[in-house]
């Protein structure tokens, strides 16, 4: 800024920067935060656990403040440690999206995304193919697992499919999907020999297909089930429980049972929705049930900056609007 006459101009003294740990160490601690975990941290780094814990320790004795706090098998972060984390993730995500500009780089045209088996087999992967018939150059890295939550928060994982409660941390960007809905599905053959079921108290007459108890108790899952037993309490009946030709904590394995004609499965409407389009399926009784939770789409801001991460999201959301649920 230039002066006015006889306005005297005073220099601005020079930022001075105190000497800083390593940005590896700023590194390790960004990924020991996210999952308030050194042992998960260790196994993200591809390091050991006393390796993380050490370079913990240096960080925090060059800081002269603690960052976590210590608990029996439990981390959490201190003030100090939560806004260090905030400030840490900034500033890598400004040199990692600096360093992709001077080599050129507009990201890699790959989407990486987690969510539990059944999601990404039944709901996800559909999705997935209609995307690359217009964009066949990216591709995609499915992270399936019902035995592991914590994939969500790997560093690569661009998008995560979560259901239960709304959770947003900083530095993501949360779109609601759908509600939970399931109602009791059958091949036509089934029904047409065995039905029709007009009575709720019908279908304890033939075999019901169900999740067994360890599907909802999964890491990834552990949320409150929706199955027969719910199912019948909302129609004002009782699941008699009659021995059942399969009971699995694999969602997969009962839809195979399911197209098979072997019997009832109770199918939520977003994984069975194209079965029933092509009538591989049909609803064998009319009344749907819900467990009050919804499903999300939680993606990385500094992912959906890459064209092809933000053209899913795009993609998923206009397919949800046409479904009518958007």
């Amino acid at each position: 800024m230039t002066p006015c006459p006889g306005e005297s101009v005073t220099a601005m003294p020079p930022i001075k920067r105190r000497y800083l740990p390593s940005l590896g160490a700023f590194a390790t601690f960004e990924i020991a935060a996210k999952h308030l975990s050194f042992t998960l941290a260790a196994k993200e780094l591809n390091v050991t656990q006393g390796a993380v814990s050490q370079q913990i320790r240096l960080l925090e004795r060059a800081l002269e403040v603690p960052l976590f706090v210590r608990k029996h098998n439990a981390l959490e972060l201190t003030p100090e440690g939560a806004g260090l984390f905030h400030a840490v993730t900034a500033g890598l995500d400004t040199i990692s999206a600096a360093v992709s500009v001077l080599a050129g780089d507009e990201g890699p045209q790959t989407v990486t995304i987690s969510a539990t088996d059944a999601m990404a087999s039944y709901w996800l992967k559909p999705l997935i193919d209609s995307f690359r018939l217009d964009h066949p150059g990216i591709g995609f890295v499915v992270l399936a697992s019902d035995a592991d939550d914590t994939l969500r928060n790997y560093s690569e994982v661009d998008i995560a499919i979560l259901c239960g409660n709304e959770r947003c941390e900083v530095g993501e960007e949360l779109h609601f999907l759908f509600q939970e809905i399931a109602q009791p599905v059958c091949s036509p053959g089934f029904l047409a020999e065995h039905g029709p079921f007009d009575a709720a108290d019908d279908l304890n007459q033939v075999n019901l297909l169900h999740l067994h108890d360890r599907h909802w108790s999964a890491d990834a899952i552990g949320w409150q089930p929706l199955g027969w037993a719910e199912w019948f309490r909302a129609q004002g009946a009782e699941w008699a429980k009659a021995p059942s030709s399969l009971s699995t904590n694999k969602v997969s394995l009962l839809m195979n049972a399911t197209l098979k004609g072997e019997g009832v499965m109770l199918g939520w409407h977003h994984m069975v929705r194209p079965a029933i389009a092509d009538g591989q399926l049909v609803f064998a009784h009319p009344a749907p049930i819900t467990a009050g939770r919804g499903n999300f789409l939680n993606c990385r801001k500094k992912s959906l900056k890459r064209a092809g991460v933000g053209a899913f999201v795009e993609h998923v959301l206009a397919a949800l609007r046409a479904q009518g649920q958007g």
